[in-house]
């Protein structure tokens, strides 16, 4: 046993809650986090797709004039986050503006990328782009909500 776990001792019979990472609890809701997880998801189809304008999606990849139409595309993104933390747990709204950058980010990179390779649709390389960049951004909702489970979790039900 880790010796940072051993050394706890139980207060008034009680043992104090181990943590697995950083900020969260051994045990998380599972109710809160597939409310969670669901809740992003839906952001993510709404925001990446739905929402996402010819403009935004052809200018953002731009070599010029892509500052602002990647900008909107990741508020359009980080509002979303607000709307789920605002309406889950208030005290996490500062994730918007992490998604904010993590999106705009990732978005970038993934336009440089495809630019650098010259990747199509009818190519490999345009589709393992797209794969990982999509794959990063669950990562990132997915560490949303865990932390929104554990906020959750601790305030009962």
């Amino acid at each position: 046993m880790d010796a940072a776990l051993s050394s706890e001792m139980p207060i008034l019979g009680v043992m104090p809650k181990r943590r697995v990472m950083v900020g969260l609890p051994q045990q998380l809701s599972t109710v809160w986090l597939i409310v969670s997880v669901v809740a992003f998801l839906a952001k993510h189809l709404i925001t990446d797709f739905f929402l996402q304008t010819k403009w935004m999606a052809l200018g953002k990849t731009k070599t010029v004039g892509w500052v602002l139409p990647l900008s909107v595309h990741a508020g359009v993104h980080a509002a979303g986050t607000l709307a789920i933390c605002l309406a889950l747990a208030p005290a996490l709204s500062w994730f918007a503006v992490v998604d904010f950058f993590v999106h705009f980010l990732l978005d970038r990179v993934k336009a440089v990328l495809a630019r650098r390779w010259s990747a199509t649709p009818d190519q490999q390389i345009f589709w393992w782009l797209l794969g990982t960049d999509q794959t990063l951004h669950a990562l990132t909702h997915f560490i949303f909500a865990l932390w929104i489970a554990a906020a959750r979790g601790a305030a009962g039900p």
